[in-house]
């Protein structure tokens, strides 16, 4: 396929590569304040290097966006009119699910199609091999290109948005997880237990996350007073060992609000699905559409 990449930062540079050696022809790159070695990188392959979306565009069958996730949209606002029906466009920007959805919109109004690619780990460090989740219409032709680029790739949903959306989900988790890490481990060391809290750990290494993860969320609601009570003590531990904690406290008004809550309330759930509605409930009542 005459394929143009949009954005050439690590990303583009990556997957141009990948998709040059599985035969696709590099039509263009697009990037204001292009590098020497995205310089380089098209000097190899003969495409030519452009500033911003234009004519230049209308022969080619693959888009892939790589740019920053904020101008993802106004990308493919600009791009989308100067490709040819039946373009297929990938964004693999870590853009809004909403305006992924609504760049999907643009490109079905002018005769494209649309796939929304969440890149789900470091591509500096895997490459190619990184890890992927694709959603839109289209997303199983995607899905073909990518995996034949040794990515693995799974399609997560037929609307545009819905990768972006996991992908987001997913760095509630681990985001959070390494800044619980980060402060964990500073104070492990400075208390010198790091290898033996490894151990103490070792029976989450054996189980399930999944299970882990709901079995917290099922026992988080009567348990949350003693909890709380736990975490504050953990803080000053951390004060006690020279280490200011920042994640915690905000762990700790978590645990409060589930404390007040029950108190107020009360609680006769069992199920995971239960205590999320519970939960969800209490946590509409701080969002900016949530009413008290």
């Amino acid at each position: 396929m005459k394929t143009i990449i949009l954005g050439g930062g690590v990303v583009g540079q990556c997957y141009a590569q990948a998709l040059a050696a599985q035969g696709h022809t590099l039509v263009g790159f697009c990037d204001p304040q292009p590098s020497d070695a995205l310089r380089a990188l098209a000097g190899a392959h003969g495409a030519a290097l452009h500033a911003a979306p234009g004519p230049w565009m209308q022969g080619a069958e693959l888009a892939v966006s790589a740019v920053f996730g904020t101008v993802a949209l106004d990308v493919a606002r600009h791009a989308l009119p100067h490709l040819p029906a039946g373009a297929l466009y990938l964004d693999m920007t870590t853009a809004d699910p909403e305006d992924m959805a609504r760049a999907e919109q643009l490109a079905q109004a002018g005769g494209h199609r649309f796939v929304d690619v969440a890149i789900t780990g470091a591509v500096n460090l895997s490459g190619a091999r990184t890890p992927l989740l694709c959603a839109g219409a289209s997303a199983p032709e995607a899905a073909a290109l990518l995996a034949a680029c040794g990515a693995p790739i799974r399609t997560v949903g037929a609307q545009a948005g819905d990768a972006a959306s996991l992908k987001l989900l997913r760095s509630i988790f681990t985001k959070g997880m390494e800044a619980l890490a980060v402060e964990c481990l500073v104070t492990a060391e400075r208390k010198g237990l790091r290898a033996a809290l490894h151990d103490v750990l070792s029976d989450i290494d054996e189980g399930s996350l999944r299970e882990t993860m709901e079995s917290m969320v099922r026992t988080h609601i009567p348990h949350a007073a003693r909890r709380r009570n736990e975490v504050i003590e953990a803080q000053h531990q951390m004060r006690l060992a020279g280490v200011a904690p920042l994640v915690l406290p905000g762990v700790q008004q978590l645990f409060e609000r589930t404390q007040q809550a029950l108190a107020a309330q009360g609680y006769g759930g069992q199920s995971t699905a239960e205590a999320l509605a519970w939960l969800a409930r209490q946590a509409a009542c701080d969002s900016p559409g949530g009413s008290a």
